[in-house]
């Protein structure tokens, strides 16, 4: 394990923590050549809970497009994105205003780290400041006991093609998740089936947040604060504006550098269940860094929104199984 924590540290830079690339397309054309791809994405999954994959059926330019789109729809009045929100189905569908969301209490984990290691979320935590949208994303199942997990989507009135844009951007992505799961498998030693057998027709969900900048941009605010996600893996693209940090197998905090085009991918609870801990759900929290500063500055000199997006998907292993 020391090996392991030396080489994480070697990478480590004020520019960011920069992971290995795992580049899907070899797998894509021969699934029997990729044996070395799939250890690597096993290896960095036990690890840290981290792969950083490219894949070459998602164009760089579908994330700005996804992004442009969640950026037009959280400019809107409160009171018409007010018209999507339904806590009646616990907020699994449509928008979240922001104060909604709260992560659960890690306040005795955080007091075991150093300062260098600790999070800056506050203990113990606040309700986030950020919005999300919960979009459902493949079929669902015919029948089930989770009838609340899959309730029908609900559709902006005030921006065009919405629908189109959200279903492009959850399937594209999803397709990423199968892939790195299969890859995952094999690479443990397991059938190339074994995650995505129990992932059909499961509730995934396209989770974009929206956090206001100019309202909360102050230097160490968590929109997200210190947790782990309950679902299989979740997915996303590169933000417009830094402040992603994970904790790595050992407890060590890292700055997140994402290169252009590439998509990330964390392991949740469920990953952490069915693999009895050797891979574990991963620690993450996303703050107002020097680089978050930075990148606002930038925005309001070229006229740019200064909301922040994520182009977030949680994938679920079905809840039936």
């Amino acid at each position: 394990m020391a090996s392991s924590q030396n080489e994480i540290k070697s990478k480590t830079s004020n520019e960011g923590f920069l992971f290995d690339v795992v580049d899907l397309s070899s797998f894509l054309k021969d699934p029997k050549s990729s044996a070395e791809d799939c250890k690597k994405i096993a290896s960095m999954l036990h690890r840290t809970g981290i792969v950083i994959v490219r894949d070459p059926r998602v164009d760089a330019s579908e994330n700005d497009k996804f992004i442009d789109n969640m950026e037009k729809y959280y400019e809107l009045e409160e009171k018409e994105k007010m018209k999507d929100v339904h806590p009646e189905y616990f907020y699994q569908i449509g928008a979240t205003p922001e104060g909604i969301e709260k992560a659960r209490n890690h306040c005795a984990r955080a007091k075991t780290m150093g300062d260098e290691d600790a999070p800056v979320t506050e203990c113990p935590p606040g309700k986030d400041p950020k919005w999300r949208y919960f979009w459902r994303i493949g079929p669902r199942p015919e029948q089930t006991e989770f009838k609340q997990l899959n309730v029908s989507n609900v559709i902006p009135k005030k921006i065009e093609g919405f629908e189109t844009r959200m279903e492009t951007w959850g399937n594209l992505i999803m397709s990423t998740v199968r892939t790195v799961s299969e890859m995952a498998a094999e690479g443990f030693g397991l059938e190339r089936n074994s995650f995505t057998s129990l992932m059909e027709n499961g509730p995934h969900l396209l989770a974009p947040t929206g956090s206001d900048l100019k309202k909360h941009g102050q230097k160490n605010k968590a929109f997200a604060a210190y947790h782990y996600d309950l679902n299989f893996l979740t997915i996303h693209g590169r933000s417009r504006f830094p402040g992603l940090f994970v904790w790595t197998r050992e407890n060590k905090r890292l700055p997140v550098k994402m290169p252009k085009g590439c998509l990330l991918l964390q392991a949740g609870k469920q990953f952490e269940w069915l693999t009895g801990g050797h891979v574990l759900a991963g620690f993450h929290e996303v703050v107002v860094s020097d680089r978050t500063l930075a990148a606002i500055e930038k925005a309001e000199k070229e006229g740019r929104s200064t909301w922040r997006g994520s182009s977030t998907l949680f994938a679920h292993i079905a809840s039936d199984n």
